[in-house]
């Protein structure tokens, strides 16, 4: 039970952690919009894409492959560290250069490869405390992270939304985002030393077989990432800061059910890697439960899209040029709920080391992604962008999938979607209610918020075995 409530308790963190990140990450994205416009979101999104392809490429590698090694052998803490968090400093200061000498061979604006460099050094900051978070993450101490980045998340956005009220411009948003991810490094590495004691000598050979172990991930998680933002990125180059604008829009809409999904699986990922000498039934479990929860929470949302994405638009970005971007929010529903599954995938692969696959996956991917995107921007623009992202999830969740089935465990795909197509077609009857009202939006949108939370509350309690099951479970957790 102690196991459980552990569980319960980092999935919490992890989810206020990357819930209050992506929170803010999309009210930043709408007062962008609506202060300063189609175009210098477009700046923003893209010079964010850089930001996140380059962090990827120099740390996440490393992230994962300490996050697992210390999970399994926590004596040598002290070692990943510091000998690991010197080797990451030096691969981020070579990741940052590369990236700078891009951005300006690039046929870009003088003032958007600015942002670009500017926002992208926050690469460096962001990639050390990814050290410590691993080591917080391995220990199953995610509370340590929410406590040390979700304070600094809301004070950075209440200073980037009052520096933009007051007329300053995109340039200044990418200052305050390096000084504060610094400012998350420093507090996360005060909170570590005092239970982990850092060993303060190099150890040489210790970082060099890091590089070679890693070198799969660094590929995995590098290729990844710019399977992800490779719309953006071709968008850019055939298109413009305003198509990127209307683009990223829609995704930001997306991105909390990004977020949840990241962190239930972040979440999940030390226990699938110890499970990992306990059998595959349980990894199995672990995995379709995840899947299960995330899609209860994605398929009556996307649901809700066919029914109000125009309205939601309009809501968020005040703006009716946004509002046009409804059949691309139904499209990539799509595109979302593909993804729940692949992503569980990478890690269970990831967690039985077998991390080759992913890199398979996103070689793959990527080259889909990058020849249909040529073909479908050029000639569809914006709606381009969105057949490239169907085809390149499908491909991820095809490779992905295939690995699983083959190499560890077949899905109960009955088991997994039974529940959320319940939830889904009750959801779907209460908006078709909801549309016969003719209601104030924001008050439709309250109540079908409250209708799915009552849903979803009766039918755990059915499947949990009725009420006095769950007093009864509820008691024993408390215990």
């Amino acid at each position: 039970m102690s196991q459980q409530r552990k569980l319960i308790g980092n999935s919490a963190s992890m989810l206020l952690n990357r819930l209050t990140q992506g929170i803010a990450t999309f009210v930043l994205s709408a007062a962008i919009a609506r202060t300063l416009g189609a175009y210098a979101l477009g700046q923003y999104l893209l010079a964010i894409s850089y930001y996140y392809i380059f962090v990827s490429i120099t740390s996440q590698g490393f992230k994962t492959l300490f996050t697992r090694e210390i999970a399994r052998d926590p004596d040598a803490t002290p070692v990943y560290l510091v000998s690991g968090t010197l080797l990451q400093l030096l691969v981020s200061l070579v990741g940052y250069a590369a990236m700078v000498v891009i951005i300006y061979l690039l046929p870009y604006s003088r003032d958007t490869s600015i942002l670009c460099c500017v926002i992208g050094f926050t690469a460096i900051p962001f990639a050390l405390s990814n050290i410590t978070e691993s080591i917080f993450q391995a220990r199953e101490q995610m509370h340590s992270i929410a406590l040390a980045t979700v304070p600094v998340y809301i004070l950075r956005l209440i200073v980037m939304l009052w520096m933009m009220q007051t007329r300053h411009q995109i340039i200044d948003v990418g200052i305050i985002l390096v000084i504060s991810e610094t400012l998350i490094l420093a507090i996360e590495w005060l909170m570590l030393v005092k239970i982990v004691p850092p060993q303060w000598q190099i150890d040489r050979d210790f970082m060099w077989n890091i590089i070679k172990t890693a070198k799969t991930l660094f590929a995995t998680e590098g290729l990844g990432m710019i399977a992800a933002k490779i719309d953006v990125l071709i968008l850019s180059l055939l298109g413009s800061e305003v198509l990127i604008g209307l683009y990223g829009s829609v995704m930001q809409l997306l991105q909390p059910y990004t977020i949840v999904s990241n962190s239930l699986n972040l979440a999940a990922f030390p226990r699938m890697s110890k499970a990992v000498d306990l059998g595959r039934d349980i990894q199995r479990q672990e995995a379709e439960n995840t899947i299960i929860t995330l899609l209860c929470i994605g398929l009556p949302f996307s649901i809700g899209t066919i029914f109000y994405g125009k309205d939601l638009l309009l809501l968020i970005y005040q703006n009716r040029d946004f509002s046009q971007a409804a059949v691309i929010l139904n499209l990539m529903c799509i595109s979302m709920t593909i993804a729940t599954f692949s992503q569980t995938f990478g890690y269970v692969l990831i967690a039985n080391g077998l991390e080759k696959f992913n890199l398979i996956e996103v070689a793959i991917t990527t080259t889909v992604g990058g020849l249909s995107g040529i073909f479908f921007i050029t000639k569809y623009q914006l709606m381009g962008a969105v057949f490239m992202s169907l085809i390149m999830a499908t491909t991820n969740f095809s490779v992905l999938g295939a690995a699983v089935h083959q190499r560890i465990f077949p899905l109960r795909i009955l088991r997994i979607l039974r529940l959320p197509l319940l939830i889904s077609g009750l959801m779907a009857i209460v908006f078709l209610l909801l549309q016969t009202m003719q209601l104030n939006f924001l008050l439709t949108l309250s109540l079908a918020v409250c209708a799915y939370a009552i849903l979803v509350a009766a039918v755990m309690v059915h499947e949990l075995g009725g009420i006095d099951r769950v007093r009864q479970s509820i008691v024993n957790l408390r215990s």
